[in-house]
């Protein structure tokens, strides 16, 4: 995912300050560029062999074939462009070609320049420039959007896409380097199968600790709530609003919105409640645990947008990092309502947000199912995105995590202490 990016005119060039969280994509704009590139070339000589997936063609069709959509799309490039940026292509064809051959792609790992996210990267620029905010907002192009992310999801669940599956330094993932960053000791494998056992990309993505690796913190004590992903603090707010203005600068949070498929009187009950958002790395475990004890009062998934951008934020901020509130009632994204066993604690809504080329949010507890604290509740399949949870109002006494947040330090362990509440049983 994106983040904030400052820019400034320095003797006629552009010159590029970015600030990315979570390890998805590389700060360094001249990093991305060669990446850029790199996929464009690789992309061209694909086209002159194999032809276009279904999927992307018929995303290709959608744009050329609606006027406003291909007049947005190609100002977007061109503003792109205009404003210095070099993006690796320079019309929709080109782009579609690239989309295309990213159907197909596995991602290498890279502890100093990661690229984790590439089609964010390839629509970087395009996604916040003035004609672009239509594009990634508009429901058609995000609807078979999405159908080019299940087409990649695909790949990623088969055996072909275990390329980078390997111990090989410097770009396997089962390499000394990345066994480190990412403390693969603590999660389910066998050195001594292929592959170390994982079926493909999603499977080792969607990896599973080892037991013990992450104890429930306090299980017995319903006043502990605990972290539901590996996910760092993003932000905290409270008094949360029924409706609110979710598409401004300050990005306050909407519960209609946010809750779109849920009954008004759960929704309704999380009026002046508090929010707590965290956002999780790319190295990091990617499965859901219940923060609290109770019973799946409701858990459904919403279709949305997949890499739009808040204008709020300015030219000056660009990326999706910096747009995180407005997601939770924008993005696609999974919702899950617990009903908790401790009456004093009411429902805890926790959302699951599928930014950029998150395509599958998977939902593994059902409504009625009980949970106990650090249950496992579902998973992100490959890519980046953020969560919050949602309390009642006066059920927080205080969050375990405290502002300044910090992106320069480990993310909160899932299963750890997150918050304490007022007056549990």
């Amino acid at each position: 995912m994106d983040a904030a990016t400052k820019s400034t005119r320095a003797g006629g060039s552009l010159v590029l300050a970015k600030r990315r969280l979570g390890n998805w994509m590389p700060a360094k704009e001249e990093l991305a560029v060669k990446f850029r590139k790199r996929i464009a070339q690789a992309a061209r000589e694909r086209a002159k062999r194999t032809p276009m997936a279904n999927v992307v063609r018929e995303l290709a069709d959608l744009v050329q074939g609606d006027t406003v959509l291909r007049m947005n799309l190609t100002r977007a490039i061109n503003e792109a462009h205009d404003v210095g940026f070099e993006l690796g292509y320079g019309s929709i064809d080109e782009l579609m070609a690239i989309i295309d051959y990213l159907v197909t792609y596995a991602p290498p790992f890279n502890a100093s320049v990661p690229i984790a996210t590439p089609l964010n990267l390839v629509l970087d620029w395009p996604m916040c420039m003035p004609s672009g905010y239509a594009v990634f907002r508009d429901p058609a192009f995000n609807a078979q959007l999405r159908r080019v992310l299940s087409c990649w999801c695909g790949f990623l669940d088969g055996p072909h896409s275990r390329a980078y599956l390997t111990a090989d330094e410097p770009h396997g993932w089962l390499s000394e380097t990345a066994r480190e960053k990412m403390g693969l000791d603590q999660f389910v494998c066998d050195a001594s199968q292929p592959y170390w056992g994982f079926e493909s990309w999603n499977a080792f993505f969607t990896r599973r600790l080892r037991d013990g690796a992450r104890p429930v913190d306090a299980p017995n004590d319903a006043s502990v709530i605990v972290n539901a992903c590996e996910a760092s603090p993003y932000d905290v707010s409270e008094n949360c609003q029924l409706h609110d203005r979710f598409w401004i600068k300050s990005q306050p949070y909407s519960l209609r919105e946010i809750l779109a498929g849920s009954d008004m009187t759960t929704v309704r009950r999380l009026i002046g409640g508090s929010v707590y958002q965290g956002y999780l790395s790319a190295f990091n475990y990617h499965r859901w645990h219940a923060p609290v004890a109770g019973r799946v009062r409701e858990a459904y998934n919403i279709d949305g947008t997949y890499y739009s951008e808040i204008e709020a934020e300015g030219t000056d901020a660009r990326g999706l990092n910096d747009s995180q509130g407005y997601t939770t009632a924008v993005a696609a994204r999974a919702v899950i309502v617990i009903e908790c066993d401790n009456e004093a604690l009411g429902v805890v809504a926790c959302v699951f947000v599928g930014m950029a080329e998150v395509s599958s949010c998977r939902i593994v507890a059902l409504p009625g199912q009980r949970v106990k604290k650090g249950d496992e509740i579902g998973f992100f399949q490959y890519g980046g995105s953020t969560y919050c949870l949602i309390f009642q109002p006066g059920v927080i006494r205080a969050f375990e995590p405290q502002p300044p947040y910090r992106d320069d330090v480990p993310p909160l362990k899932v299963n750890s202490r997150l918050a304490i509440a007022n007056a549990a049983q």
